[in-house]
């Protein structure tokens, strides 16, 4: 969630605070720390969802922080989206046509095949069956380190 959805969210009394961000941000009146965990106040039953939604979070849950070619593991800040068949080749933007990869990689590929330059992928991009969201359950380590001490317990 973004930290203004986040601020929103407090003023509406909508959720609680229960840690902050060192970051705060500042207006000509008023300074006010970013949260970093928030607690909602009423419980919101989760939609049923036939498909798992195709973004960029979910797509770096799906492959696992790895850039698809390099097989390295990098923070979410630096990695990219790669459509495997390049858009401009008539590729599409599909759980199977996009994987996760590091920038070098991605530059390097550009609008080719990776075939044609001799980059193989670590696993063939398929559209994911189950939510995405107890992928986090397995890998505590992908959660900000605030979130730790919350998660642990559930």
């Amino acid at each position: 969630m973004s930290w203004q959805r986040a601020i929103v969210l407090w003023f509406q009394e909508k959720v609680d605070v229960l840690e902050y961000h060192a970051e705060a941000i500042s207006s000509p009146s008023q300074t006010l720390q970013l949260p970093s965990v928030l607690i909602l106040k009423k419980y919101i039953r989760p939609r049923k969802q036939s498909q798992v939604r195709l973004s960029r979070q979910n797509i770096f849950l799906r492959d696992e922080y790895r850039c698809q070619y390099c097989h390295q593991f990098f923070e979410k800040k630096v990695l990219t989206i790669d459509h495997v068949k390049p858009l401009s080749k008539g590729g599409e933007h599909s759980w199977e046509n996009v994987v996760t990869s590091c920038g070098r990689c991605n530059n390097r590929k550009a609008d080719k095949s990776h075939e044609s330059l001799g980059m193989k992928l670590f696993k063939k991009p398929i559209e994911p069956k189950w939510p995405l969201s107890n992928a986090i359950f397995n890998d505590l380590s992908i959660l900000p380190d605030g979130w730790q001490f919350y998660i642990r317990w559930l």
